[in-house]
């Protein structure tokens, strides 16, 4: 008889790798598949980032404890006990380390606003300028902008500060426009209005009656656009407002008295003043600026069809015209995206003011807090912080207002 054989099941073989080559098997398909070859990667840096963090945080936490400091913001609420040459808000050397830091912000923000609106503006002109037909127009806005932007801003910065704002008279023989502006070489003395109401009550009640004037127009514009006029209760709206706005000025004029800078004895007193320092960084800053958004200005000019330029030409709009309604309108849309590094630059650029003793942020918090207190961690964090938040509002609203003037394609 022939007897059937039976044999054994042979194993798979480990292919060195000491595996089973079905889990080798499942290995590669992962791997051979994008998402999951994705999903890997991502788990890696993870790790990695997780990895740098502690080693940081572990290295730091050591360094504190051997040199007997603890990490916190209690230092914030500990008096600060050093002057600010300037301040926008009220500040003695009596209050805390966290009022320091506020002064450093609004410092900080009052001159990054400054340069921000003043070097678009003079950025658009120039930048207009430089695609101008007359030769001599378009070759001065080109070489402004070829000298200024290849100049490092530091420099220019100490340019302006030792060159120009250092050299101007003393206080006694100073530049004035009448008796309300004094310019010396200690800064700009202007004469301002002081009121006993808030400041805070003014601002509000200006934003109101502008927000009730802007509803009043919207909610009249369907009646307009039907009938071509206003409706009755459009006028009787508009002669409240009147009222109203009557009255707050009635008030305001009556709680309002003007301070005029005086000469007392070697410096002025009264009014408003703006230290040299702020001046010059803010015309070393916007002269900088406006050269990068010049260029950005003409890009976004000429990325227009030449087309539309002979168009608005062909039905008779004017230069002005046709670049207020058919050019520019038209360019936004690609000048956005680039102007907002701009502005975001020119915000961080306003730490450079430290080299010449502006109080902004690093000059007051980083340095002389950083200095007495010792918190180098804490207040490095802080300031890094507040430059990112900032950052990241810019970048919200300008890429909110890019896509609202985007083309909508359904």
């Amino acid at each position: 008889m022939i007897q059937s054989s039976t044999s054994k099941p042979q194993k798979s073989p480990t292919k060195g790798t000491g595996l089973p080559s079905s889990t080798t098997q499942k290995w590669m398909s992962l791997l051979n598949n994008d998402s999951s070859r994705a999903v890997i990667l991502q788990a890696i840096v993870l790790v990695l980032v997780l990895f740098g963090l502690w080693f940081l945080f572990a290295n730091a936490s050591e360094n504190l404890n051997r040199l007997g400091m603890t990490f916190g913001f209690d230092f914030l609420q500990v008096t600060a006990g050093f002057n600010i040459s300037w301040s926008l808000i009220p500040y003695d050397p009596g209050m805390t380390y966290w009022r320091v830091f506020l002064v450093g912000i609004v410092n900080t923000l009052i001159l990054s606003f400054c340069v921000i609106v003043v070097g678009t503006l003079i950025g658009t002109v120039v930048g207009i300028l430089r695609l101008s037909d007359n030769p001599l127009v378009s070759q001065l806005a080109r070489w402004y902008v070829e000298v200024v932007r290849n100049v490092p801003l530091l420099i220019q910065i100490i340019f302006w500060f030792t060159v120009v704002f250092s050299t101007l008279p003393a206080p006694r023989q100073s530049y004035h426009l009448g008796e309300w502006l004094f310019l010396n070489n200690r800064g700009l003395y202007v004469m301002t209005m002081e009121s006993t109401l808030s400041w805070g009550w003014v601002v509000t009640l200006v934003v109101a009656l502008i927000a009730a004037l802007y509803a009043l127009f919207r909610w009249s514009k369907p009646y307009y656009t039907l009938s071509g006029s206003r409706s009755t209760g459009f006028y009787i709206g508009l002669v409240v407002w009147a009222l109203v706005a009557c009255w707050a000025i009635w008030t305001f004029s009556n709680s309002t008295s003007l301070s005029v800078p005086t000469l007392q004895g070697f410096n002025y007193s009264g009014g408003a003043f703006l230290p040299a320092s702020f001046g010059a960084a803010f015309v070393a800053m916007t002269v900088y600026r406006s050269a990068a958004i010049a260029e950005t200005v003409r890009a976004g000019m000429q990325s227009i069809d030449r087309g539309q330029h002979e168009a608005a030409f062909t039905i008779g709009f004017s230069r002005v015209q046709s670049l207020r309604l058919i050019l520019i309108p038209q360019a936004i849309r690609s000048i956005i995206p680039p102007m907002t590094n701009s502005w975001l630059a020119a915000t961080k650029d306003s730490s450079l003011a430290v080299a010449i003793g502006f109080p902004e942020l690093v000059s007051v918090f980083m340095q002389t807090s950083m200095n007495q207190t010792g918190r180098a961690i804490e207040i490095i964090f802080m300031v890094m912080g507040f430059y990112i938040f900032i950052s990241l509002l810019i970048s919200y609203l300008l890429n909110k207002y890019n896509d609202s003037v985007q083309y909508k394609v359904r």
